[in-house]
């Protein structure tokens, strides 16, 4: 058994006390207090299996008219990969940030597919996972739409595991902080080349 000191002296405690204040302290500094938000407009659930979330997600992109930030885990879906390209081709600011170490390997990741049709892309290596599943659908519009839940941008999530999908329309503000979280990670992830 380890020794546990009983007593120190004062100057060994505040040596102590200083190691502990010192990771402390910049853990804290950068804690911001939760976002609280009034409840408006309306949600869409769906769960898998059984619903088909990716359809939903799908149908959500189809009706962009500005604007879509992805931030994506895991990103297989091949239909929802395609309903990127297709809203931007027809003129939508469409971006995505994905994490770093599932583009690496993951094999049949979309992201590499993404940019190759011109969609901006990229990677987020910061954080131990960048595990975010959303998208951000006409920000700073009335109608704007929050996508998010467990659901990941994958096959798996659609046909073989248990998760959770919210479509979260009519809020601007909801929209807007989830926006400000994408430019967050934007800041510090590298970008993609087709």
């Amino acid at each position: 058994m380890g020794h546990v000191p009983t007593e120190g002296s004062a100057a060994e405690r505040h040596r102590v006390m200083a190691a502990i204040l010192a990771f402390a302290i910049p853990l804290t500094a950068l804690a911001s207090p939760p976002l609280e938000l009034t409840l408006q407009g309306t949600a869409q659930v769906a769960f898998t299996p059984g619903d088909d979330a990716g359809a939903l997600v799908a149908e959500a992109v189809g009706q962009a008219k500005a604007q879509i930030l992805v931030q994506a885990y895991s990103f297989t879906h091949k239909a929802i990969a395609e309903a990127l390209v297709a809203a931007k081709k027809r003129g939508v600011d469409v971006r995505v940030i994905a994490d770093q170490e599932q583009d690496r390997h993951v094999a049949t990741t979309q992201v590499g597919w993404l940019a190759g049709q011109g969609v901006p892309v990229w990677l987020d290596g910061q954080h131990g996972a960048a595990h975010d599943k959303v998208m951000v659908i006409d920000a700073g519009r009335p109608d704007a739409a929050v996508i998010t839940g467990s659901f990941n941008f994958t096959h798996a999530a659609q046909y073989r595991n248990a998760e959770n999908l919210l479509i979260l329309r009519g809020n601007p503000l909801l929209a807007e902080a989830y926006a400000a979280n994408w430019r967050r990670h934007r800041a510090h992830s590298l970008p993609v080349r087709p």
